[in-house]
């Protein structure tokens, strides 16, 4: 019976959907309908509202749509969806101030003289407006008033160029800043985190171990990384449009003919064009430049953007009078003061330090004066001109109410839809589709691109999302990245502005187009976008780095970039650093061979000790490798053979799994009735008993199936990878053990001069001893104890200082006994300076040379992040998928 609610839920929906009612009440509307028809159907039939649910009531269900939106979106820590309104307004500024119209006319002018040069530079225009407004509406509209009369006076296609503008115009579902991006990046975010808990219990259900290694978890996402990932395909995208429109101008001339500027290319044109480009593209590499490089998050470059936007606003709408250009000058000056004085100083206003911090302080303070008052200025032109910046609002208010109503209806419908069990439903159809995963993506992708005939954007985004992601997510056949899944959905989701006969880029289009030109022409030049858009998601789906590789690379290297030491970065840093053995090893050897000449017999026997015995740690290290190979290469070719018999019986348990499942839910159905007394029906007790007995006979003939062999096999696949993982790890441990001595080592060495300068201080703890009060003795000491405590390899030195302020302690003060243990501890303290001295005189060069020949191999586990250049090779090692189901 919950299968019977189900459909009326999607009934209902697809009712109130295609009969025009709001989306934002049809998605909650059907889930409330439907669950209260279950409720009432189960208290007359079963004498319980909750029998026709698939766990949980309807007041659980009711409640679970609005308990899950608070979770989501009123979490102070989740804050990804203000991205939201900022986008939106800094792109409604830039249209409504007609910066979008300019950078249209200038472009057109700039390519016309090619052939194909108008349908290039509408493809141009719509990347550059795609990257600072994402409005799909207002940019369709924008080209298809100013471009479209262009091109079909020039005896441009009328396919060709109705396709040209609706393609282009909807690069802003895809190019950064995007609106289609935020909202998966929270959908998926949220997606990741369900996949990765069904991932610990099919890795706890496989091995019996409850810990799952954390290189083995789903890979969330950012919008910010979101952003990163869509950036290439975008461009491969635009590519792809200006190739085909360059290739149809040279094939059919015709089509798509060259159109020569009419004024002359002197100066003053190129000024133009330049004054039309130069202020979108800035604000483009402010907005995501801040992002890639990790200066802002998603929210404060779309408080950048909108700021950005307004001051462009405010000197385009003010052109041609004198002072139109101030408020953006003195911005410019402002925001170049500050970063430049914050390149020279890390300033605090709680902690000035100097005089010198002060001046600077007073510099940025005046500077961010300046900056207010460009932005107030800008503010007070956009509001009194053509009261632009009240329209901005209101359209701001109106797109992001639209966005949030959807989103808290489709928390609704999504809670109902699980609450009859249609979320197992959907899983188990996706994995019941042969061929793995790739064959459950192929359909799911398919699911969308069929859905985004009839329905937005937003609506697949907020409801087929997030059933669908938890379940591609948590395969570890393919251990796909959510930055690369939503990606995928993002391109997928853009062909539904394009598909007939509900393309929202289509209507737009259509409505702005002259008579001449009829909807079937619009319908039939966008066909060949749709292909071009299919390709392009084939690309970025086929080569995974287009997407990883940039948002891998982004963090990596990034200030808050992970110590190479994480777990998750293992498997990579050895691929870097193997190699560099093989190419190295002569180097290496000779290196330990001059640093175990060099005399360190008046080391202390603790440093001593260990920095010789690092020594043959770095020799053993080439051993370690090639058993570590040995042992990847034994498991490589049993994995040849083992896969097909692991991969056949893991199936079987799954089915398996099922149907204990299945026989479970019909023993609760049969318990269920007996307490309701509704024991008296033979035929559907007989009925019930006969399916579980038909269930417990497909489980003994399914775990008769399992190969003999599999028990044996799966023993010696453990066996073989556990051997390969304790090489792994003992080699880890010997690399450690191997550079740890020599990090020690430096560290001590180099607080030479610090531990000279307590000299004084700790002179004066014996006149504190004989002439202070014991307690205000025991406070001066330990101030003098936390001082010398920031100083590596002085703990022998404040041991005994330590131990002569307890002396002091209680009501038997020791002084004698205190200053005998200042004057053991000053005895260590000059022991320490004398041999500290002569390491710093004798050992510096050679235990730098040996740093430098050790830092990026053996060493590089110990450093305290990735250099950029390892950063680089990890995040593209990082970005391809690899296949974790052997180990599930």
């Amino acid at each position: 019976m919950e299968v019977f609610f189900l459909l009326i839920l999607v009934l209902l929906m697809v009712i109130a959907l295609t009969s025009g009612f709001p989306v934002a009440f049809s998605l909650p509307g059907a889930a409330i309908l439907s669950i209260g028809l279950a409720a009432l159907c189960g208290f007359i039939f079963e004498g319980n509202p909750s029998a026709y649910f698939a766990h949980d009531g309807p007041i659980e269900w009711l409640t679970a749509g609005v308990t899950n939106f608070r979770s989501l979106y009123w979490d102070v820590e989740r804050d990804t969806l203000i991205a939201i309104p900022l986008f939106v307004f800094m792109g409604i500024m830039l249209q409504r101030s007609k910066i979008a119209e300019d950078l249209l006319v200038s472009m057109a002018q700039l390519f016309g003289p090619i052939p194909g040069g108008l349908g290039i530079s509408v493809v141009f225009v719509g990347a550059l407006l795609a990257a600072t407004t994402g409005i799909v509406g207002a940019t369709v509209i924008a080209m298809g008033l100013i471009s479209l009369p262009s091109m079909l006076e020039h005896n441009y296609s009328k396919t060709l160029a109705t396709g040209t503008i609706c393609a282009s115009g909807t690069l802003g579902q895809i190019i950064p800043p995007s609106i289609v991006l935020i909202i998966l990046a929270d959908q998926l975010s949220n997606a990741a985190e369900i996949a990765n808990t069904t991932r610990i219990a099919e890795y706890k259900l496989a091995t019996g171990e409850t810990m799952m290694p954390s290189e083995f978890d789903v890979v969330s996402a950012s919008a910010g990384d979101m952003f990163v990932g869509a950036f290439l395909p975008g461009l491969v995208l635009v590519g792809l449009y200006m190739s085909y429109i360059l290739i149809s101008a040279l094939l059919k001339p015709e089509s798509a003919p060259p159109v020569p500027y009419e004024g002359k290319i002197d100066g003053r044109f190129l000024l133009k064009v330049l004054m039309a480009l130069v202020p979108p593209l800035t604000l483009i590499f402010t907005v995501l430049g801040s992002i890639i490089m990790g200066i802002a998050t998603v929210n404060q470059a779309g408080a950048i953007g909108a700021i950005g936007a307004m001051i462009m606003g405010g000197y385009r709408l003010t052109e041609g009078q004198k002072n139109s250009f101030y408020p953006a000058i003195l911005a410019v000056i402002s925001t170049t003061a500050i970063i430049f004085i914050l390149s020279l100083y890390q300033l605090n206003i709680k902690n000035i330090r100097n005089s010198e911090e002060a001046i600077a302080m007073v510099f940025v303070t005046i500077a961010v004066i300046g900056l207010l008052i460009s932005v107030f200025w800008s503010v007070w032109r956009t509001f009194r001109i053509e009261n632009t910046l009240k329209g901005v609002m209101l359209e701001t208010s109106k797109t992001t109410s639209m966005v949030f109503i959807i989103l808290i209806g489709a928390a609704m419908l999504t809670s109902a839809f699980r609450g009859f069990g249609g979320e197992e439903l959907v899983k188990e159809f996706l994995t019941s589709i042969p061929g793995g995963f790739w064959a459950q993506f192929m359909v799911v992708m398919a699911v969308i691109f069929f859905l985004g005939f009839f329905l937005d954007f937003i609506e697949i985004s907020v409801v087929v999302v997030p059933l669908v992601a938890p379940i591609l997510l948590a395969d570890p056949s393919a251990n796909i990245t959510a930055v690369w899944l939503g990606v995928m959905i993002g391109m997928n989701l853009q062909t539904s502005f394009l598909t007939p006969p509900f393309g929202f880029a289509l209507f737009y289009l259509r409505g702005v187009s002259p008579p001449e030109i009829k909807t079937i022409q619009i319908y039939r030049g966008v066909v060949a976008f749709i292909i071009l858009q299919l390709i392009g998601l084939a690309i970025a789906g086929y080569f995974p780095p287009l997407v990883n590789y940039l948002p891998n690379r982004t963090y990596l290297t990034s200030d808050n970039s992970p110590p190479p030491i994480n777990p998750k970065l293992q498997q990579c840093i050895e691929e870097i650093t193997f190699p560099f053995y093989a190419e190295h090893e002569k180097e290496i050897l000779r290196g330990v061979d001059l640093i175990s000449q060099v005399n360190v017999d008046y080391l202390p026997d603790k440093y001593k000790n260990s920095f010789l015995s690092s020594q043959q740690l770095v020799l053993a290290t080439f051993s370690l490798v090639e058993d570590i190979h040995q042992k990847d290469n034994q498991l490589e070719q049993f994995i040849s053979g083992y896969k097909p018999l692991h991969l056949k019986v893991r199936k079987i348990q799954f089915e398996i799994r099922k149907i204990e499942n299945d026989i479970i839910e019909l023993k609760q159905r049969k318990t269920r009735l007996e307490r309701n007394g509704q024991d008296n029906d033979p035929l559907i007790f007989k009925q019930i008993i006969e399916s579980i007995d038909t269930f417990v006979q497909m489980k003994s003939e399914l775990l008769n199936s399992i190969p003999a062999q599999w028990k044996t096999e799966r023993g010696k696949f453990d066996i073989l990878q556990k051997a390969a993982r304790v090489s792994r790890h003992k080699y880890r441990r010997n690399s450690d053990s191997a550079y740890e001595p020599l990090i020690q080592l430096s560290a001590v060495m180099n607080s030479t001069q610090e531990l000279l300068e307590m000299e004084k201080l700790l002179n004066s703890i014996k006149s504190i001893i004989e002439k202070e009060q014991p307690k205000t003795a025991i406070k001066r000491i330990k101030e003098i104890e936390s001082e010398l405590g920031n100083i590596k390899g002085a703990s022998s030195i404040i041991s005994k200082i330590s131990k002569a302020r307890r002396a002091l302690k209680g009501k038997k003060s020791n002084s004698e006994k205190a200053l005998q243990q200042w004057q053991l501890g000053m005895s260590i303290y000059y022991l320490e300076i004398e041999w500290r001295q002569r390491a710093v005189k004798e050992l510096s060069q050679p235990l730098a040379n040996y740093d430098m020949l050790l830092k990026d191999s053996i060493g590089l586990r110990l450093q305290k992040k990735l250099s950029v250049e390892h950063g680089k090779s990890v995040a593209a090692c990082k970005s391809t998928h690899e296949d974790l189901s052997l180990f599930f």
